[in-house]
């Protein structure tokens, strides 16, 4: 028997190939699969990223995971800044990383998610900045808390940025209260971002309080609720409905893991606790599953990650490890809560 191959057949000057018109069925010992959802999602996604950080010495590697899967991250390539305390935004596309310090910059890289490489240059923030967080939708990346131009001062801005074009940022709005939040954790809905668990402007520095803005609207952030455990330096992650703080800086390394409901405005409650109390941790998802670099464990700096079940509570276990130890880290995902 011969195959009869209709990629094969053309007109006759071999200008055009083979044409369907009308209703047409298949069938075969063989079978295809039509492509589903839009085309942007096409191709496998639910990669999560870790970019720059701190070794202690500050780096521009991008780690890239999949994120339904355990095993050790892989190099994706590097940004062409090298730094640490960046903050990570992304869209279903394309990841974008912005500002950092030692120096303090303003730079912002972006990446294409669904191929391997290096960072590309996007535009500046309008100022250096530096120990803050970020949340974005599939269109708006919000550049939250942290230190602007090197102090704390005034009133703490928010910044955006469109994530698919190229260029600067605008101001978004501020925080509310004066509220800092450096070295925090953030995570976002489809439509809410949300920022909380980091260090204020005077000793002891650390805070219990959650913020929350809506992505699409400009303004200044409003008060969500309270986490269970006062602290600095935790990540944060979230499906489209829940959202975590996981570990931090008490005065001493934290395990905890406690959660929110984003729909609702409340305190969070207990979820359970990570593998090893850790500190500067950065947090991703793919809305089912969320991964923490763990950052900072007694008596250093290391390269684990571990993962939850954001839908259920319990304890974290092992994911596996970063490509090299490292803290600060700047996350982003192709398939985050706020991404729907």
């Amino acid at each position: 028997m011969s195959d009869f191959r209709i990629d094969k057949i053309t007109n006759r000057d071999g200008s055009a190939g083979t044409q369907i018109a009308g209703i047409s069925t298949f069938s075969g010992t063989s079978g295809m699969q039509i492509p589903s959802g839009p085309t942007e999602y096409r191709g496998g996604r639910g990669r999560g990223f870790f970019g720059a950080g701190a070794t202690p010495s500050q780096v521009n590697i991008i780690d890239k995971i999949e994120i339904a899967t355990t095993g050790n991250a892989s190099d994706f390539g590097d940004l062409d800044m090298t730094t640490n305390q960046s903050g990570g935004a992304s869209s279903s596309t394309r990841a974008v990383f912005a500002g950092g310090r030692a120096p303090e910059i303003s730079t912002i890289n972006y990446v294409i998610m669904s191929s391997e490489g290096g960072g590309n240059d996007f535009g500046d923030l309008t100022e250096p900045w530096n120990g803050g967080k970020a949340v974005s939708d599939n269109t708006t990346a919000v550049w939250m808390g942290g230190e602007w131009s090197g102090a704390y001062q005034g009133d703490m801005k928010m910044e955006f940025t469109i994530i698919a074009s190229s260029g600067g940022s605008s101001v978004f709005g501020d925080l509310s209260n004066h509220r800092v939040y450096s070295q925090t954790a953030s995570f976002e809905s489809p439509t809410r971002g949300f920022i909380g668990a980091g260090g204020g402007r005077n000793s002891p520095y650390y805070q219990n309080t959650i913020d929350f803005i809506t992505i699409a609207t400009k303004g200044d952030s409003q008060h969500f609720g309270d986490v269970s455990v006062t602290r600095k330096a935790a990540g944060g992650c979230s499906s489209t409905t829940r959202g975590i703080f996981a570990g931090g800086d008490t005065g001493s390394r934290s395990d905890t893991i406690d959660y929110i409901t984003m729909a609702s405005e409340g305190n969070a409650t207990d979820f359970g606790n990570l593998s090893t109390a850790s500190q500067f941790l950065a947090g991703t998802s793919n809305k089912v599953r969320g991964v923490f670099n763990l950052g900072d464990q007694s008596p250093g700096i290391v390269n684990t990650i571990d993962y939850v079940t954001i839908a259920s509570t319990g304890n974290a276990a092992d994911f596996g490890d970063l490509t090299g130890v490292r803290r600060f880290c700047a996350p982003a995902s192709d398939s985050h809560g706020g991404l729907g």
